[in-house]
């Protein structure tokens, strides 16, 4: 099969912003967000209406990627560590490298062992998500327990409160602290704060989650489909001895040499870049 243009475009883009330490960056052309306004959100889901639109959400969602699974374009072939999940008690941020559209679903699929029952992952989306695409990928990213930023300092102080709320109630929380999506990009980036700053503000445990990758015998777009292997690693917890600042530094550290270590021990090589 012929390889898509687009998906080696793609890779030439991953492969520049890695050699100018671009890290953090969109490689993928995204239209200008439209802002998001206070009236836009429900971040806990109170509305009749939303909730309704969330079961929807999630039943499309589940009807998608078994539809891939089943066709192998989506392989899940390995979960450890899983007990690091299940020995957090309450809410919890996750953190997981960001390398596909189907990731979120990977993390959701492998923890729900782990989650409250009838409960469902909660996933932090930048804010062109929430609002750039159209039909059923609309409908996912507006409802499928979706907490989008947004660049309106209001609607900011109802996604503060949504997601305090959000972790009294036991919910574990999706943040991609690489921030940007690079498709089957295998090496972990480095981190963006936030996730750590929220984990302090909060006072709650961060559970990380990195992602291995295999080439499987499938072909999709001229591109060998991956093979999937979850790894969930010890929880990261605040220390109450020292400054937020302190902590979200050390947190932040803490989790990406632990993404390090995974990744050499998989691969069998050294990080470089």
């Amino acid at each position: 099969m012929e390889k898509s243009q687009e998906r080696i475009d793609l890779l030439n883009r991953i492969a520049l912003f890695e050699k100018e330490g671009r890290f953090n960056e969109d490689v993928e052309y995204d239209d200008p967000p439209k802002q998001i306004l206070p009236k836009d959100v429900d971040y806990t889901i109170k509305k009749l209406s939303n909730k309704f639109m969330t079961v929807l959400a999630n039943m499309l969602g589940k009807m998608y990627f078994t539809h891939k699974i089943r066709k192998r374009t989506l392989i899940i072939k390995e979960v450890t560590g899983l007990e690091n999940a299940l020995s957090i008690k309450g809410g919890s941020f996750v953190t997981c490298n960001h390398f596909d559209i189907s990731d979120s679903y990977v993390v959701y699929r492998t923890v729900k062992p782990a989650l409250i029952k009838r409960h469902y992952l909660y996933k932090v989306i930048k804010e062109g998500n929430y609002n750039n695409f159209k039909g059923v990928v609309r409908i996912l990213m507006r409802h499928a327990n979706t907490l989008p930023l947004s660049s309106n300092f209001e609607t900011m102080k109802l996604f503060y409160r949504g997601v305090g709320e959000l972790l009294d109630r036991g919910e574990k929380i999706l943040i991609y602290p690489e921030q940007a999506m690079w498709w089957n990009y295998k090496k972990p980036r480095p981190l963006k704060k936030g996730v750590f700053q929220l984990a302090c503000k909060f006072n709650k445990p961060i559970l990380p989650v990195f992602v291995t990758m295999k080439d499987s015998d499938v072909i999709d777009e001229g591109f060998p489909v991956q093979e999937y292997y979850v790894h969930y690693l010890p929880p990261i917890y605040p220390d109450e001895k020292l400054s937020p600042a302190e902590n979200a530094a050390i947190m932040c550290e803490k989790n990406y040499k632990l993404w390090v270590d995974v990744y050499e021990k998989f691969y069998g090589k050294k990080l470089e870049y």
